[in-house]
């Protein structure tokens, strides 16, 4: 059975999700790499890295960094520069050297995608591929505003497509049905995003498992602190051991 995340991060996805651009990516990159200026240097890798919009920007400040993703349509529309610097591979099976890595960033939610079990056993495989004093940015939802504010509908036109997309709380999940109308030619999809909702604390001890130590936690792009209606959660850590 396929699953979600190889059904959906195709042209659609990056047609919804344009208005997530290179500014936002900049932003977000140059604020990082204050908090945490080991991603300047030796290999870092941008884990999920779609078309690679932080990827590109992390590389002005470090030549050694490269992205990895599973989606082969994300990865194909990459700018051309980027090429020699992507792999297709999924996240579960990291195809680097344990204790290889200066950083992994994990940007706009590509964690909490599996289950607790092999989420779990992700966060422990991500520590291990850190050399000491390594650094992960993972840049998280912030699950209790997500639970708070949830919209249960709307409809999202970009280009020729349409989204209907439906929310809901499922479980531990956040999960959000859309049904994908090309209006041009009337074609129709239905596609699904999946998200475990993970708390600061549940992510915290995680990472503390992986042998990872908190450095910092920012609530936005630009490095606000987080609190309790921040948009995001975007946790730092280092390598303890």
């Amino acid at each position: 059975m396929i699953e979600w995340f190889e059904a959906w991060f195709d042209e659609d996805y990056a047609l919804l999700y344009s208005h997530r651009d290179e500014e936002e990516a900049r932003v977000a990159v140059e604020r990082a790499l204050r908090v945490a200026p080991e991603l300047q240097e030796g290999p870092v890798l941008d884990l999920a890295c779609g078309t690679g919009r932080h990827l590109e920007i992390l590389r002005r400040t470090n030549p050694l960094t490269f992205g990895m993703d599973l989606s082969k349509a994300l990865l194909g529309m990459a700018p051309g520069g980027l090429r020699p610097w992507l792999l297709r591979a999924d996240m579960r099976r990291l195809p680097v050297k344990v204790g290889a890595l200066h950083g992994i960033c994990l940007w706009f939610t590509p964690f909490g995608y599996f289950s607790d079990e092999e989420n779990r056993a992700l966060m422990l495989d991500l520590g291990s591929r850190l050399k000491r004093q390594g650094v992960l940015v993972m840049d998280y939802l912030n699950a209790d505003l997500v639970t708070r504010t949830l919209e249960p509908e709307d409809v999202v036109e970009r280009g020729d497509v349409r989204a209907q997309s439906r929310r809901s709380i499922e479980g531990n999940r956040l999960v959000k049905r859309m049904v994908l109308t090309h209006r041009n030619s009337g074609e129709m999809r239905d596609v699904m995003e999946s998200i475990r909702l993970y708390t600061p604390g549940e992510l915290q001890e995680m990472a503390v498992r992986a042998g990872l130590r908190l450095r910092r936690v920012l609530g936005t792009y630009s490095g606000e602190a987080f609190h309790v209606d921040s948009p995001r959660w975007i946790g730092i850590f280092e390598k303890a051991w």
